[in-house]
């Protein structure tokens, strides 16, 4: 399903207090591909990078302290995330819905994390990004596969149109990049109730995706009482209800 752009960062904007306390799934990505990075990008003095999707900065922190970045352009859809960094670090803002944003020129990287799955067209993103990049410049991103929240979207019928892994390889080819290192897992996040996932999602501004759904006393209900379908027991014995995350890392590079 295609998503409202000012409702995304509408729940994102409401978001923002609490995105860094109970995005844990999002902050441990970010770290996770930042790692592939240092893993596979040669540079550590990259002239302009640029991030799609900065949120409150997971990604772009560990950036900023470990690579000597000249020129750092930032993306997102509300300019609150401004917010998130130091007024006296020398950023360069793109503020708006990236698929109707000219991006910066001469680029040596460009990464994202958990963010692409909000695009519609993601062969725009790709196709863009191939024309902004030098020669051999990289993409490294994380996004979410089809599992991802597969939870929610069984119970309420709502949630994104997600990519297969395959989908996403299909679409980096034809748009120029070489692929150096593709995976995907899956992560479990453990709740004591169904009601602590509803607060979770709304915390980290996930509720985006449910522009034309209402919560009433009774889905509400039945909400809570259908996710006993997914309840499993810790080590303790005790009642836990899990909520699904899907990433995929991707690390290209493009085609001279």
């Amino acid at each position: 399903m295609n998503t409202d752009k000012s409702q995304v960062a509408l729940r994102f904007a409401q978001a923002g207090k609490s995105y860094t306390q109970h995005a844990v799934i999002q902050k441990k990505i970010a770290q996770q591909l930042f790692d592939l990075i240092r893993k596979y990008y040669p540079q550590i003095r990259p002239n302009q990078v640029f991030e799609i999707g900065c949120g409150s900065g997971n990604l772009t922190h560990l950036l900023m302290q470990n690579l000597q970045i000249k020129h750092l352009f930032l993306n997102d859809l509300y300019a609150e995330v401004q917010h998130h960094f130091q007024t006296e670090q020398n950023l360069q803002w793109l503020i708006g819905d990236i698929e109707q944003q000219d991006f910066p020129q001469h680029l040596d990287l460009i990464v994202s994390s958990s963010a692409l799955q909000w695009i519609h067209d993601l062969d725009v993103i790709f196709q863009k990004s191939h024309t902004s990049l030098n020669a051999e410049g990289y993409l490294c991103f994380s996004t979410f596969g089809q599992q991802n929240l597969q939870e929610i979207k069984a119970l309420t019928g709502q949630g994104l149109t997600y990519l297969s892994i395959e989908n996403l390889q299909e679409k980096l080819s034809n748009n120029g990049f070489e692929i150096l290192y593709i995976t995907e897992q899956i992560d479990h996040l453990p709740f004591q109730h169904p009601k602590d996932i509803l607060q979770h999602l709304k915390a980290t501004g996930v509720t985006a995706t449910a522009s034309n759904f209402r919560w009433t006393k009774q889905t509400l209900q039945d909400f809570y009482m259908n996710y006993q379908n997914f309840m499993n027991e810790n080590e303790l014995g005790e009642p836990t209800y899990t909520l699904t995350y899907h990433p995929i890392y991707c690390i290209a590079r493009r085609l001279p």
